[in-house]
Parts: C-alpha cells; sequence; structure tokens
C-alpha cells in the first residue's frame, strides 16, 4: 500500500476493509483509540478477527500511520447516522487519535498529537474537498453509544488552524431548559434543528433518550463546558449560530 498522503511516516496495512459502494469519502471522522496503550490499539485494528479498522492512526508523538487506502471503506463508525446517511464508513475517512479516553482518566491531548491530526485533516480535507461542516467527531455519529474525540478534544484549535465548523459558544446563563421528560411543540423545535445540523432526531415532540443523547453529543462537540444532555439557552443558541452559519449547499 502506497500512502495518499505525503504526511504519513509508515504504512501498517490492515486487512479489515471493503469496497465504498456509494462513491468517494465526503465526510471525516475523529476518533479516540480509548486503550491504554497505541501498540494495543494498533493491534485491535489490523486483526481480522476484531472486524475494525481505520484509514489513519496518530500517536502521541505526532507519527501518521496509515492503515487502509483512502479509496477503501474502512471499518470504524460502526452504526451510525449524519444527515440521512445511515452508512457512515461508506462516505467517509476515519481518523484514530491515540489516547485512552474517558477510561483512561481523559488526559489533554499531546501538542504534538494535536499538530498531526490539524495537519492531516488540513490535507485531506483539502484533496478530498470535504465540508468543514463535514469533519466530525464519532460521538456526532453515534451519541448513543460513542463519546470520542471527547469534551476535552480541542475543536477550538481546529477550527482557529481551518479545521471544521465553529462558533464560539455561547455562555451558560440562566434560562429556560429542556430535558428528558419534557414535551411540546419547543421539544420539537429542538429536535428539528438538531435533524437540521446532522443528528437523528425525529421531531416527535418528546424529550426521549435518543434526543438526550443529541444534545450530549452536540454538546462533547461544539459546547463543551457542560455535558449534560440538557437543552439549556447556552446550547440551543449554540446550535442556531452554527446552523445559520452553515453553507447553503449543505
Amino acid at each position: 500500500m502506497s500512502p495518499d498522503s505525503p504526511l504519513v511516516t509508515h504504512c501498517e496495512p490492515s486487512p479489515n476493509h471493503g469496497e465504498r459502494l456509494r462513491g468517494p469519502a465526503d465526510a471525516l471522522i475523529l476518533h479516540y483509540t480509548g486503550m491504554a496503550t497505541g501498540e494495543a490499539a494498533l493491534g485491535l485494528l489490523c486483526s481480522p478477527e476484531a472486524q475494525v479498522s481505520c484509514h489513519y492512526l496518530v500517536w502521541e508523538d505526532g507519527r501518521i500511520w496509515q492503515l487502509a487506502a483512502e479509496s477503501r471503506r474502512a471499518w470504524h463508525a460502526g452504526k451510525s447516522f449524519w444527515a440521512g446517511e445511515t452508512d457512515l464508513n461508506s462516505r467517509s475517512i476515519g481518523i484514530e487519535i491515540v489516547h485512552p479516553g474517558h477510561d483512561g482518566g481523559a488526559p489533554p491531548y499531546p501538542e504534538a498529537q494535536i499538530a498531526a491530526v490539524i495537519a492531516l485533516c488540513r490535507d485531506i480535507s483539502g484533496r478530498l474537498k470535504i465540508r468543514p461542516e463535514r469533519i466530525l467527531a464519532h460521538s456526532d455519529i453515534a451519541p448513543a453509544r460513542k463519546k470520542d474525540p471527547g469534551e476535552f478534544f480541542p475543536w477550538s484549535r481546529l477550527h482557529e488552524a481551518g479545521v471544521g465548523h465553529w462558533v464560539a459558544p455561547t455562555p451558560i446563563r440562566p434560562g429556560p431548559v429542556y430535558e428528558p421528560g419534557a414535551m411540546g411543540p419547543p421539544v420539537g423545535a429542538l429536535q428539528t434543528m438538531l435533524a437540521a445540523y446532522g443528528y437523528e432526531t425525529p421531531a416527535s415532540g418528546i424529550y426521549d433518550e435518543a434526543t438526550r443523547a443529541a444534545v450530549a453529543a452536540f454538546q462533547r462537540h461544539f459546547r463543551p463546558e457542560r455535558v449534560d444532555g440538557v437543552a439549556d439557552l447556552s446550547t440551543v443558541m449554540t446550535l442556531r449560530a452554527l446552523i445559520e452559519r452553515l453553507p447553503p449547499s449543505a
């Protein structure tokens, strides 16, 4: 396998990939490995029994390894949804970032690693014409199952470097909140806004578990100061600002 990116320092082919059946990739999904060591994660990502993989693995010191060709469908997203699409593996490039995750104490991501992630995202999105709002967290596309890369991942830093879609979060302050158990048109309006951005939230008007999970995922990515699944004024206003800044074609 030849590297697709000039930033790749080593290719370690995984057997876990298949044909892309829905055209070229138009999304970029960021993950953390959630394991104690990068070596353990690499072993899993290259194990035929595990049936998981990614396109790129970014080590703590900034090394970038490629595990599957960008033209191939790597198996990193699992059951997922974004903007009507239910097979994100077929539409995306997956980047795994070596990090122990929430269960490993959620330490800060090393500076060299974040610099490498930024450079890799810029390279891939530039070559494949991936729009900023299509650079997503694993938790965005699978909010009921996943938390990675976590509320401690520096999305604002990426945006400052030209990667991803972002607005400064509206400050947290007193105001109306919507939380599990709430019902009515305001909840339906919240669900419609989340769906307009890409999350899977049918406008039932009932603040169910799927809505709570989507709100928490949104907060992890865009309002990380408080991740509680409660749609307070800060969460709603930040979501509205992001929707207003979507390009016309999104």
